[in-house]
């Protein structure tokens, strides 16, 4: 059976994936079916039972027919109703009930052309069809509807010894049982059907909707960068423009770092804060909880000794967090690694992330992106550091370093 590879429906599943979110519809459908599926075959069957119990033989062989039939339809019916492990059930019921009327001419025997009346078995044809269109793929469903008919017309036929009076009560019998089998399997085909194009449908205007809502915020992502660049950068470089005292250019070079500063903390909540000192162990603890936070930890080794300023030691963080960031997203954090290192007299320190992944092209990041020239190039620089990304087929290292002796320079 091909019921690991293809819906109830005939259609074959689609993988999971951005317009794969849920089944709202076809669950339900599904549910409401074996609910009605339920319903019909409790009444089919309390028909065959009566039936049985009303002919009952006194041989052996039929309490055990009887209970090898109507015990797995119990089961089925009752989970339609529960709504759990109606496959199960139901397909268990629908070979049951195959193998119960082939066996019904060798335990019942021959009988004379003047007994017509139907037996219980009779009564159980569509609800063996149903069960199959309840559990089995599309394919089995049409060969049950039309198996179960063909095999009860042959059954009764050996039964009373192909007498040519019984064919055309047979045959209206198997026709009666084709049609209504038929009528069952279609209804169950086009609900699901139509559920599925439904749930398909909704799936694509939500992934629509969602694509629409990201480039709404990337245009205003750009549009807030772009006013920022208008107001804030353009301001400084008007202010260097003009600078011609030792006091105008370091108010230009402080507006410079705090434009740079602004743009390279457009895509996170990071405030300038205080300028205290702070350890170089912290900012290694930092990239560590910011690698547990995104799933992959790792242990970030760090000099025990030595500080960095407040804001440095910000920006080194978070370029670093973006830098480990960008390796588990593009390249699923293969060989990550962090190091914080340092040297003395003047104090360098170096921030240094890398990864096993299959690197990219410089040239090629869209200019919408700003991971790397905003979050990593221009945070350092706004801290008068630098940042240099080295990617190849081996992999990418994200080098951050700031030295003392630049900074007092500016």
């Amino acid at each position: 059976m091909r019921a690991a590879h293809e819906t109830a429906d005939g259609a074959r599943p689609e993988p999971l994936s951005a317009i794969d979110l849920g089944t709202f519809t076809r669950s339900r459908v599904e549910r409401s079916v074996s609910i009605v599926i339920g319903f019909g075959c409790a009444m089919l069957g309390a028909q065959g039972l009566v039936a049985a119990l009303g002919g009952a033989s006194e041989e052996a062989w039929h309490p055990a027919l009887e209970l090898m039939v109507f015990v797995p339809l119990a089961l089925m019916i009752i989970a339609c109703f529960v709504g759990r492990f109606t496959r199960l059930f139901g397909s268990i019921f629908a070979v049951v009930g195959v193998v119960a009327i082939a066996l019904w001419p060798i335990l019942a025997g021959p009988l004379p052309p003047t007994q017509l009346d139907e037996p219980w078995p009779f009564f159980l044809i569509n609800v063996i069809t149903v069960a199959a269109v309840l559990a089995f793929p599309l394919g089995w469903q049409i060969a049950w509807t039309i198996f179960v008919p063909l095999e009860w017309m042959t059954v009764r036929l050996i039964e009373f010894d192909f007498a040519p009076q019984v064919l055309p009560l047979v045959l209206l019998d198997t026709s009666f049982a084709l049609v209504f089998g038929s009528i069952l399997l279609t209804l169950g085909w086009v609900f699901r059907r139509a559920a599925s194009t439904v749930d398909h449908r909704r799936a694509v205007a939500d992934a629509a909707y969602a694509e629409a809502i990201a480039a709404d915020a990337a245009e205003q992502e750009r549009l807030a960068v772009g006013a920022l660049m208008h107001d804030s950068v353009l301001s400084a470089l008007i202010a260097a423009a003009r600078a011609y005292s030792r006091r105008e250019r370091e108010l230009a070079v402080n507006m410079a770092s705090e434009a740079l500063t602004r743009l390279a903390n457009t895509e996170q909540d990071a405030e300038v804060g205080p300028d205290a000192p702070v350890a170089l162990n912290v900012i290694a603890q930092q990239l560590e909880r910011a690698a547990v936070h995104l799933g992959s930890p790792i242990a970030v080794t760090s000099p025990d000794a030595g500080t960095v300023p407040g804001g440095v030691a910000r920006a080194l963080a978070l370029a670093g967090v973006q830098a480990i960031s960008n390796a588990i997203e593009h390249a699923a954090a293969a060989g990550l690694a962090a190091s914080v290192t340092a040297t003395y007299a003047p104090l360098r320190v170096t921030v240094t992330v890398r990864d096993a992944g299959e690197g990219f092209v410089a040239e090629e990041v869209p200019e919408d992106r700003l991971g790397i020239s905003a979050s990593i190039v221009a945070r350092m620089a706004a801290v008068g550091g630098r940042a240099q990304v080295d990617s190849g087929a081996d992999g990418t290292v994200v080098t951050l370093t700031w030295n003392e002796s630049e900074r007092e320079e500016l």
